[in-house]
């Protein structure tokens, strides 16, 4: 079977229905903590592991690979630009995200600022072996550095031919910024975000009351990153007890914001449609997303090629108008206070 392939936002290329991504690649774990800067610790996915992931994809037809300068420091870039050798670049679509690393003590060897991010695009490149990037994303956006520059510098990097299209990923859903971002674009003549990469899946709804339709408005494509909502949709999780596992079980904060009653709640009707469907719970909840009119392609990622064809299998999984709305209804995003 092959992946099947949508339009990424209004940019006018096609991408998979599902983005892998590479954030374990090279990703140095101590005592369930994520370390940078080290060679001590575990390695979550190593390079031979790595090549195996990228060519199960590959085998699936998929072409949107996702990645950042940070994910494994810089290793899975490294690693990505390796298999690319073999391969014909301009079969797959390469997502990167700049913004986190920081050169030593260097003040400016982060963020968004004019500097590090013409210093960094070239580390970037370097890395993956190849003369451009598809599709670069602000890993998050910064505060510090006025709007205009992040916008006019970015444009720069799109007028140099380093850079096709850009995006923001962001861990709160600031929809404002965004506007504001495109509107100076607009106003300037930049190049303006087309795609956004915020947390989206069945019990993290945030995105939807202001952040969906903002995307549906500017024809932004939608990107989620943790689909599985960091394991607690794949069904592991029981209000019994945790997965020992996962070292999001020992997580103070996982345990705060997914271990909750009203989430399992919607986890018990993802169980049941996954039933209906004879397919595992994690095919279902990416299938939602896939069936979802405003997502373009979630982001899947995995430890070994049995998850990862697992949750490729999602595209495979057909679901009623009944079934999606009994999983969209399971739990709905209600405004604080």
């Amino acid at each position: 079977m092959a992946l099947d392939t949508v339009s990424l936002g209004r940019t006018g290329i096609e991408v998979s229905e599902l983005s892998f991504g590479t954030w374990r690649f090279g990703r140095r774990l101590i005592d369930g903590e994520e370390r940078y800067d080290s060679d001590e610790g575990i390695i979550e996915v190593d390079e031979e592991r790595a090549y195996e992931l990228l060519d199960t994809y590959a085998d699936y037809g998929g072409n949107f690979i996702d990645t950042a300068d940070k994910y494994g420091d810089g290793r899975a870039e490294e690693w990505i630009g390796n298999w690319l050798e073999e391969r014909d670049r301009e079969e797959f679509v390469i997502a990167t995200k700049i913004h986190r690393p920081r050169r030593g003590d260097d003040p400016n060897g982060r963020g968004l600022n004019r500097k590090h991010v013409r210093n960094q695009i070239d580390v970037c490149l370097d890395r993956l072996g190849t003369d451009y990037i598809d599709l670069l994303y602000c890993h998050r956006w910064d505060d510090r550095t006025p709007a205009i520059e992040v916008m006019r510098t970015l444009d720069g990097l799109v007028e140099s031919g380093k850079v096709n299209y850009l995006g923001l990923s962001s861990g709160k859903p600031d929809a404002w910024k965004i506007v504001r971002a495109n509107e100076i674009a607009r106003r300037e003549g930049f190049e303006p975000f087309t795609v956004t990469q915020p947390r989206y899946n069945l019990v993290d709804r945030e995105i939807e009351p202001n952040y969906l339709p903002m995307c549906r408005e500017y024809g932004l494509g939608v990107v989620p990153w943790s689909p599985l909502a960091w394991g607690f949709l794949t069904g592991k999780y029981t209000r019994e007890s945790t997965a020992e596992s996962s070292t999001a079980s020992v997580d103070a904060r996982f345990e705060e914001n997914y271990l909750t009653e009203e989430n399992f709640d919607a986890l018990d009707v993802l169980l049941d449609v996954a039933d209906e469907v004879e397919a595992s719970p994690a095919q279902v909840a990416l299938a939602w997303q896939t069936h979802h009119a405003d997502i373009t392609a979630p982001i899947v990622g995995a430890r070994t090629v049995e998850q990862l064809e697992e949750n490729l299998d999602a595209s495979e999984v057909a679901l009623s108008d009944e079934q999606v709305d009994r999983l969209t209804t399971a739990k709905e995003f209600t405004l604080p206070g």
